[in-house]
């Protein structure tokens, strides 16, 4: 294996990253923003104040949730509220499971929903229905509940519903068109779990994996009012070219345009909801790390969006364009969720292609690399949360006798930058606030 670049300089770029999602993080971030006074829970964070009034008596509080960030926001509001806690339950990706004391914790299939999200659906709901009017429901929200909080329409089987969301995660829609096919194929997303919710007190806690933070995005808005419809959803269908490999039954229902998601301005759709986290509490976290260190930090957008591969030779050409015109020492950041068409057949994910795109254009440049990766710590199906780049890649790629463009063609950039040395592997951060860039240059010795 070809020796990557500086290890002191990747260990930079590990500890941005790091400090970039611990500040995400459910169990920071909510001991943070939140306290227990006599039998008032205040909020006083992001979104604005707002105060419950607990249950007294025969009341109950009751947490559910659903998402990759859920364990650790479950966790975090175990620290504040403690045995007033009465029962709860969240999901979470597969491996990403931790013990609660209060809450249980279940384990769901992503980007895919697979039988285990059924059932641990099946097991949350079943939670839903037992709340009475009195008791205060904590509903725990993060980027990969549309997957993990999965309940099809009685009209759609599970398995066409998995197939429906298999081909829109791989066609290169956005979220949000994403998010309005599921959401009417769905009982649960577009506002349904609040309906079905018969508590009076329902608060949603959500850390966002979108750009815009809009709750009718996140998680697919189970517990928010939904502006999309049936023909909206068949737009999305047509737009990427699905219709011909979508389940007959899918496309049967969208049609007949049948039960409506709950729209704004239904009273009886609405909740507390505060977006506790997101991509720009990463960022800044991730600027404060850099300028603790005596750097210079240069935020590009949190909003970075569009193809990946335009999007990662957009940013490259700005890093190099910074690297020859005598700046000082920096670091260079980004953040937001870029669109990966997945064509071929190989293994990788959007952040190893940032990286391997972006190489292509720091080729030669001196004293720049760079870190592309999830903030979940799963760059698609993978292991990884993302790679490095640098101005030596391409020569790693020849040396290891791999054709760079061929990866690319079939979307299989993974073993490619596993024979580098590029990978980078975070495991589970306990947070989801999408995608994170940040490129070293030049810089005083770290």
């Amino acid at each position: 294996m070809i020796q990557a670049d500086d290890g002191a300089v990747r260990d930079f770029l590990k500890g941005l990253f790091a400090a970039a999602v611990n500040a995400s993080r459910g169990d920071r971030v909510i001991p943070a923003v939140s306290s227990l006074h006599g039998n008032r829970w205040i909020y006083a964070g992001p979104g604005g104040a707002l105060e419950l009034e607990l249950p007294t008596g025969s009341g109950r509080i009751i947490v559910i949730g659903a998402g990759k960030a859920a364990v650790s926001m479950a966790s975090g509001l175990e620290a504040v509220l403690a045995d007033r806690i009465d029962s709860g339950l969240v999901i979470v990706k597969r491996g990403a499971a931790a013990p609660l004391r209060r809450i249980e914790c279940r384990e769901g299939g992503h980007p895919v929903p697979d039988a285990s999200s059924a059932q641990a659906t099946r097991e949350l709901l079943n939670v839903v229905d037992q709340a009475q009017p009195h008791d205060v429901v904590f509903f725990l929200l993060s980027g990969g509940a549309s997957s993990l909080l999965c309940q099809p329409v009685d009209a759609v089987a599970f398995p066409d519903k998995a197939m429906a969301n298999r081909l829109l995660v791989t066609s290169g829609a956005s979220i949000a068109e994403i998010n309005a096919v599921r959401k009417h194929l769905s009982a649960v997303k577009g506002g349904r779990l609040r309906l079905r919710c018969r508590a009076t007190t329902f608060c949603t806690l959500a850390i966002s994996d979108v750009i815009g933070d809009d709750p009718s995005t996140i998680g697919s808005g189970p517990s928010i009012a939904d502006a999309s419809t049936f023909g909206g959803a068949l737009a999305v269908i047509d737009k990427y070219g699905l219709a011909g490999d979508m389940p007959g039954s899918v496309l049967a229902y969208l049609r007949r345009g049948e039960q409506e998601t709950p729209k704004p301005g239904d009273t009886s759709s609405q909740v507390n909801y505060r977006v506790i986290a997101s991509n720009r509490v990463a960022l800044d976290a991730a600027a404060a790390f850099a300028t603790s260190r005596g750097f210079a930090v240069r935020t590009l957008t949190d909003r970075m969006a569009g193809h990946t591969h335009d999007a990662a030779r957009e940013f490259a050409l700005n890093v190099r364009r910074l690297a020859t015109g005598n700046a000082v020492p920096q670091v260079v950041l980004a953040g937001g969720e870029t669109t990966l068409a997945v064509t071929g057949k190989g293994t990788g994910g959007r952040n190893q292609e940032f990286a391997a795109v972006a190489a292509m254009h720091l080729q030669g440049i001196e004293n720049v690399s760079l870190l592309a990766a999830g903030t979940d710590g799963t760059d698609g199906p993978t292991d990884a949360a993302g790679a490095f780049a640098d101005g030596a890649t391409l020569q790693r790629v020849r040396a290891v006798n791999r054709d760079l463009q061929a990866h690319l063609a079939d979307n299989d950039v993974y073993p490619l930058l596993e024979a580098t040395g590029d990978l980078y592997k975070s495991g589970p951060t306990g947070t989801n606030v999408m995608d994170l860039v940040a490129a070293l240059i030049g810089g005083p010795d770290l």
